[in-house]
């Protein structure tokens, strides 16, 4: 059944892309070839360097059902559909697709405040934010927040009232892992805000009940968990999703909004994408949902807010029309990818301690210090050492995406180190 707010999906969640041409279909090969940045392994468009074996051998289990998929270049190992995975059904929803953090997306917003004014009051401005802006798992907004999202009449489905209340007081709350709110300058010297964060606790529950109800399995190697999408459960997960992709938008502007008056600035324009979700779409000559985990669309001049680790570059970009794009389903990456796990890097919990991490605070504070970025929270499984630099990830995909604003970080602010969240990204 199609519950009250599916008619109202904003532009967001039904795009019509343009049509491919004739000779840009990507034929199957058996063996690996290769054009210009990209790489068909197994018929499989594959951007990145290298190629990490657990990310393909997933999209290459995903691509058993999947019409068509692609793998972008940030890649690395989700729940069952890698981070950095495309794939596009004829008439099917992937629930573990999306992921558990549906909606999770990125916004960037430019002020009319100049980066010296931010450098100079900087310690008192992260202060400010880390005060008035929460972060960490289960957290409530300190402040009531009134928006539309709350009203909408599926709050009043048996299945989504009795999350209403929790989901009014989290909603612009920024969790863990690596959600984040950072202040940055441009080439121009002008300050940026920019967020990344998801639906919260309302996302993680509407996926968690679905993949139970459509007998999925929490697993890394699990096959992906398929929805028909006009079956009773395919309509309703759709229509939940949904909502949970207008409710992250919901918390991403007003956290924006919300730093933009700490700042006393004005908003001069902004740039938002989901990079968790699925989308309604045309590609060739047929209608497909696409989904995207881990990685942004970006259709011919669609722009994106692409953000790097806490000690690198982010970046604005827009996607270009060449014949590689369609390739990749007009998609991009969402961040730089992870080079060490969060184990690897903070070392396994041994009681309240960690032990045998790659990385220590002084490595993280050394290049946080040589980078001029004031951090607040954050932890040494977030550190720059984690993951791989931005610029050449990007480069991957040179032919498809422009850079139209290069953002250098100036303060960082994530949940402590000392939060615990199994559903970190």
């Amino acid at each position: 059944m199609i519950w009250p707010g599916a008619q109202n999906a904003g532009p967001d969640f039904f795009v019509t892309p343009p049509v491919e041409s004739a000779n840009s279909t990507l034929a199957h090969q058996a063996i690996e070839t290769r054009e210009q940045n990209m790489q068909v392994i197994d018929g499989i468009p594959v951007w990145g360097e290298p190629v990490l074996d657990g990310a393909l051998q997933q999209i290459k289990n995903v691509a058993r059902s999947a019409e068509k998929v692609a793998l972008v270049a940030d890649h690395h190992v989700g729940y069952s559909m890698p981070i950095g995975g495309v794939a596009a059904y004829r008439e099917h929803i992937s629930p573990s697709g999306v992921g558990y953090d549906i909606a999770c997306g990125n916004k960037a917003v430019l002020t009319d405040m100049k980066g010296r004014e931010l450098r100079r009051q900087i310690h008192r401005i992260m202060e400010d934010l880390w005060k008035k802006i929460s972060f960490g798992v289960g957290r409530s907004n300190q402040e009531s927040v009134e928006h539309e999202v709350l009203e909408d009449p599926l709050w009043k489905h048996p299945f989504l009232k009795p999350k209403r209340d929790s989901a009014a007081n989290q909603l612009g709350t920024v969790g863990s892992g690596n959600h984040y709110v950072d202040l940055f300058t441009d080439e121009e010297d002008r300050v940026w805000i920019g967020v990344h964060f998801g639906s919260r606790g309302l996302g993680h529950y509407v996926a968690k009940s679905y993949l139970e109800l459509a007998g999925g399995k929490d697993s890394m190697d699990a096959d992906p968990t398929l929805l028909h999408v006009n079956s009773a459960i395919g309509e309703d997960y759709l229509v939940f999703m949904e909502l949970a992709g207008r409710y992250a938008y919901a918390g991403r502007d007003w956290v924006c909004g919300r730093v933009c008056r700490l700042l006393g600035a004005k908003v001069l324009d902004e740039v938002h994408n989901h990079h968790n979700f699925a989308w309604r779409e045309r590609h060739g000559d047929a209608d497909y949902w696409v989904v995207r985990k881990g990685a942004t669309p970006a259709f011919p001049g669609q722009r994106g807010f692409i953000g790097g680790s806490m000690g690198d570059i982010s970046v604005i970009v827009e996607g270009v029309e060449n014949d590689l794009a369609s390739h990749s389903l007009y998609s991009t990456v969402h961040g730089a990818g992870r080079v060490l796990s969060r184990s690897q890097a903070a070392g396994k919990r041994r009681g309240n301690k960690r032990q045998g991490g790659e990385v220590s605070e002084h490595m993280m504070t050394r290049w946080l210090e040589d980078a001029g970025v004031i951090l607040r929270g954050g932890g040494v499984d977030e550190s720059p050492h984690c993951y791989k630099r931005l610029p050449e990830v990007l480069a991957q995909h040179a032919e498809t995406i422009k850079i139209l604003h290069t953002l250098k970080p100036v303060g960082v602010a994530m949940a402590g180190s000392d939060t615990i969240d199994p559903f970190k990204d």
